[in-house]
């Protein structure tokens, strides 16, 4: 074979090449793996992680947690007050998915803490209410309630503030955990609350909208 012919089928192979390149290249921009589009979702969700929480709860976590932990350079004393902030705050959560609120025949609004015979309101004064019964305790609240404490301590430990009030220098170990737990814990909490959804509207999260007759 001469020179040129060789020439000439090395830079035809070398096209066939640039071309199943270019049009693999393409394929994978028009169709993203499965892996890519699982990371996607996950990381929406982990973002979306605070819309389970009270939005009070959560104020209350973004506000005073640089106060307590001195925006993240923490002594023996302000550790521990960070430690009962955080026990504190997720107790909030706790309680708050047993809350809920009811409308009255006048439009009004009242919220209160569901019972194991039924319901007991906080600021009742007059109106008819609906059957009070059906917002007693269920198995599902205490479902609930676990999963929001364990959707919050995921948020906390996505705080830097926290991270290094605790963890100043953690080692590659240590920063392994404290990069993937958290976000398994909420991606799987996140899965979890969409599988077993509430009906309740508790205190600090959104109401929605009565149901029709």
């Amino acid at each position: 074979m001469s020179i040129r012919q060789r020439r000439s089928t090395n830079q035809s192979k070398e096209t066939q090449d640039n071309i199943h390149d270019n049009s693999v290249e393409a394929e994978e921009k028009k169709n993203p793996s499965s892996a890519s589009t699982l990371s996607g979702r996950l990381l929406t969700g982990t973002a979306n992680l605070a819309n389970l929480l009270p939005t009070g709860t959560l104020l209350a976590f973004q506000i005073l947690t640089p106060v307590f932990t001195n925006n993240g350079a923490c002594d023996s004393v302000t550790r521990l007050l960070t430690l009962l902030l955080l026990i504190l705050l997720s107790l909030s959560c706790f309680l708050a998915s047993f809350t809920d609120t009811v409308k009255a025949s006048d439009g009004r609004v009242y919220h209160g803490i569901a019972t194991l015979k039924g319901f007991w309101l906080f600021d009742y004064s007059e109106g008819t209410l609906p059957e009070l019964s059906k917002y007693k305790l269920r198995l599902i609240d205490f479902v609930h309630a676990l999963l929001s404490v364990l959707v919050f301590f995921a948020v906390a430990l996505r705080d830097n503030n926290v991270l290094m009030c605790y963890y100043p220098q953690p080692r590659h170990e240590t920063k392994e955990v404290l990069d993937i737990v958290p976000v398994g814990v909420g991606f799987l909490c996140s899965l979890l609350f969409l599988v077993f959804p509430t009906t309740r509207h508790g205190v600090g999260y959104p109401l929605a909208p009565a149901a029709p007759n």
